[in-house]
């Protein structure tokens, strides 16, 4: 128990340096991470662990392990903004697996794509015949990105020449039952609107778990005692 204080510390900054560490990499979900990136994660984990309970261990040393693990996927990320080279270099390039309906067997093998593999990829894009494929290719992230032949795509209001009007993204203004100010006067509207709204509805500001207004300028309102 005498250790105690000292693996509190050292957990407490362990966690704190991890923390400032990721927020540095970046914010990229597990699956768009390279196998790099995701190796360096592992890795800065576990020194951060080790860092954490072996007390044994010299706390500077694995500072600069931390370091270094960090500041080597960061100057690769910034070389990759950079250079189109290095970019292609260190994350791979796009490969095309089909190409005007016809698969591309090469390209198959140059990813070690199997048959199976590819057709699994078509049906999880709604595709179940490869017939209706017009293009696919594999990201640089291992994804597969489908396009079907124009015949069998969606029908868009461009298709049949009809002008839509563009929709406007709702503005929340009360979250947690607390109004947002400044969100009510980006809209130009402001407390005394919303609170005669709620009136109309016999509701007040504190019933209200979230609170949105629309393009058209109606509230929605979500309660947090909804029955």
């Amino acid at each position: 128990m005498h250790n105690m204080p000292a693996l509190l510390i050292r957990s407490t900054v362990s966690l704190i340096l991890l923390f400032a560490v990721t927020r540095l990499i970046g914010k990229r979900q597990l699956s768009q991470m390279t196998f790099f990136e995701y190796t360096v994660g592992i890795t800065i984990g576990s020194i951060a662990a080790a860092l954490a309970y072996d007390l044994e261990s010299h706390y500077v040393n694995g500072l600069v392990a931390i370091g270094v693990y960090a500041a080597i996927p960061y100057s690769v990320s910034w070389l990759s903004m950079k250079s189109k080279w290095f970019r292609n270099f260190v994350e791979g390039k796009n490969t095309v697996l089909i190409q005007d309906g016809k698969v591309l067997e090469q390209n198959l093998a140059k990813e070690h794509l199997t048959t199976d593999e590819l057709l699994e990829h078509l049906r999880l894009k709604n595709a179940f015949q490869i017939g209706d494929v017009d293009f696919a290719i594999m990201e640089s992230n291992g994804r597969i990105s489908v396009r079907l032949k124009p015949q069998l795509m969606p029908l868009t209001p461009k298709d049949i020449h009809l002008n839509v009007r563009p929709h406007n993204e709702p503005t929340t203004v009360i979250m947690d039952g607390t109004l947002l100010p400044k969100a009510l006067a980006r809209i130009g509207l402001d407390r005394t609107w919303v609170e005669r709204e709620l009136e109309n509805k016999r509701l007040t500001v504190d019933d209200v778990f979230l609170g949105q207004i629309n393009a058209d300028k109606s509230l929605y309102v979500d309660l947090y005692r909804d029955k």
